[in-house]
């Protein structure tokens, strides 16, 4: 029953979210505003950043990882092609976003046993991780 219910509830924030985009993107950036909320903004290089196995071992652990129930938002990425800049950082390997609802959800995520269970599994794979929270 459980996994009925989180599907659901993933299903529907999918549909919300995807009801979201038209008017995100014909909106400005000042109409659309994420409050209230704490974004965790992660980037992992990997000891051996050409090895495909370790990335897509990373990525399914990250993906796994997704399953914390105070996860409201999250997003997968790696380096964009943009132009080589100054400020411009494309060394890292993976990136993984998660948006709560507030301190509360990233607090109980950090010591949730999943997150518990990724570190362990697969802090092998990387020389270097650098977070980024915010809040508004």
């Amino acid at each position: 029953m459980k996994d009925r219910r989180t599907f659901i509830k993933k299903a529907a924030a999918g549909v919300a979210l995807a009801g979201l985009l038209p008017v995100a993107k014909n909106a400005s950036a000042g109409e659309v505003k994420i409050t209230g909320a704490l974004i965790h903004h992660v980037f992992f290089w990997l000891k051996e950043p050409k090895n495909d196995t370790h990335k897509k071992q990373l990525v399914k652990a990250l993906t796994d990882l997704l399953k914390v129930e105070t996860i409201k938002m999250s997003h997968i990425g790696f380096p964009a092609g943009t132009e080589s800049r100054d400020v411009v950082d494309h060394s890292y390997s993976v990136s993984y976003l998660t948006i709560f609802d507030g301190q509360a959800g990233q607090d109980a995520y950090q010591v949730h046993p999943l997150h518990t269970k990724f570190v362990e599994e697969n802090s092998h794979l990387w020389s270097k991780v650098v977070v980024y929270d915010s809040v508004d």
